[in-house]
């Protein structure tokens, strides 16, 4: 399985980049107009607040799902040790650290803005027969959204007293429609193939990662896969080091019809309560 890293600018972008999708729900995107230093300046950020007491005063609101979630808060669908992580949730509506506000809302809107581009490839280049199957067209399901979230992850250095079994961020699957993620600060992201075997995903600095999520394969009847995904625990030296990175998660308005019987914000609810972050 082969992750493939297509360039924004090529003529043939979005055959590409629809085609991977397709094949492994995961591309890799090259050559786009998201200023490198914003993510790094985004990346400092987040680096000061999680390293800060100041984390403690945005204490996650579990109505809202915004804000800070502590370390050990979230767990993998149907799995029952915490992932290794702290993270903040951020809305564009909600409060939000002055420590953080400067570059964060920028990288928020260039995201937002390539997703738009991103989602009318797949448009554009989805089979006649597969569109049709969409409640509204798929350009059009997170206008007036307002579950689109940015959130930061702090995955602190490992301590070697670990629980048995509890990883960075156990094997799952995104519950969105797609997700945009610019180089994390280390690698360790992985996916599995069809036959159980888990590949690398490319951590190559300026590139945005770009998987499909749940919502994706159930708008599109399961002509697009969502691919389960993990965060491993490094070794050796690199245990000792630690990780963040920014996804921004792509989700339509809570109206929209994905399959029969099913809306985006009635899914949204339920796998929230899976994963340990609603009662």
């Amino acid at each position: 399985m082969k992750v493939n890293t297509v360039s924004f600018r090529s003529p043939t972008a979005a055959q590409e980049f629809t085609d991977s999708f397709r094949q492994t729900g995961f591309a890799v995107v090259s050559d786009h107009s998201i200023e490198p230093q914003l993510i790094e300046q985004s990346f400092s950020e987040w680096q000061r607040f999680f390293a800060s007491e100041e984390k403690q005063l945005y204490r996650f609101d579990p109505v809202k799902q915004s804000g800070y979630f502590p370390f050990r808060t979230e767990n993998a669908k149907d799995y029952s040790k915490k992932d290794l992580k702290e993270f903040y949730h951020h809305y564009p509506w909600d409060r939000f650290p002055e420590r953080v506000s400067v570059y964060t809302p920028q990288l928020y809107s260039a995201l937002l803005e390539m997703s738009r581009v991103l989602l009318g490839w797949v448009e554009q280049c989805t089979p006649l027969e597969v569109r049709r199957g969409f409640s509204v067209p798929l350009s059009q399901m997170i206008d007036g959204s307002q579950e689109i979230l940015l959130r930061a992850i702090h995955y602190p250095p490992l301590t070697g007293s670990e629980e048995v079994g509890a990883v960075r961020a156990a094997a799952h699957e995104d519950i969105n429609l797609i997700t945009l993620l610019p180089a994390a600060t280390a690698p360790g992201l992985q996916v599995r193939d069809l036959k159980g075997v888990w590949h690398e995903v490319p951590c190559d600095p300026g590139t945005v990662v770009v998987n499909s999520g749940d919502m994706l394969k159930a708008a599109s009847r399961d002509y697009y896969p969502s691919t389960t995904h993990r965060v491993m625990n490094p070794v050796g030296e690199a245990s000792r080091l630690p990780r963040y990175s920014m996804p921004l998660f792509l989700h339509p308005r809570h109206d929209v019809v994905l399959s029969p019987g099913l809306t985006a914000g009635e899914y949204l609810h339920q796998r929230l309560r899976e994963i340990g972050l609603k009662s």
